[in-house]
């Protein structure tokens, strides 16, 4: 059923979603991670068990108290990620390598969608381009 879904459909399921508690302790324990305002992004290449690429998006309550504006930070977030996630499959490589990450907000002030937009692509095509 996987096999069957294009890597570019510009949707947002369940599956794409990295909720197993094991693969985030790893992700932040032995992951990659690099930082440009206002994302820190932590990454795993080759994630095999999964069969797809997951993401998870956090935004500090030390920062945001009400959860509100937390949840507006990670909508916009999870929005720009669906409209541009096709900027990680890199048309040279044959098989897609299957990406674990997180999108860490670390900004203290809430960012407008197209800012966000505009300071995401750029980090999803970076990470795009790693192996």
């Amino acid at each position: 059923m996987l096999d069957e879904i294009s890597p570019i459909s510009h949707t947002f399921k369940k599956y794409e979603k990295l909720s197993n508690e094991i693969i985030i302790k790893e992700l932040f324990l032995k992951g990659n991670s690099f930082f440009s305002y206002p994302f820190k992004f932590f990454y795993l290449i080759n994630q095999p068990i999964l069969g797809h690429s997951q993401l998870l998006i956090t935004v500090s309550k030390r920062s945001f108290k009400r959860a509100v504006h937390r949840n507006l930070i990670k909508r916009r977030i999870r929005e720009s990620y669906r409209l541009n996630k096709h900027l990680l499959f890199h048309p040279s490589i044959d098989q897609p390598t299957h990406k674990v990450f997180a999108i860490v907000y670390v900004a203290k002030d809430i960012l407008t969608f197209k800012e966000i937009e505009n300071k995401l692509a750029p980090l999803l095509l970076r990470l795009g381009s790693v192996h």
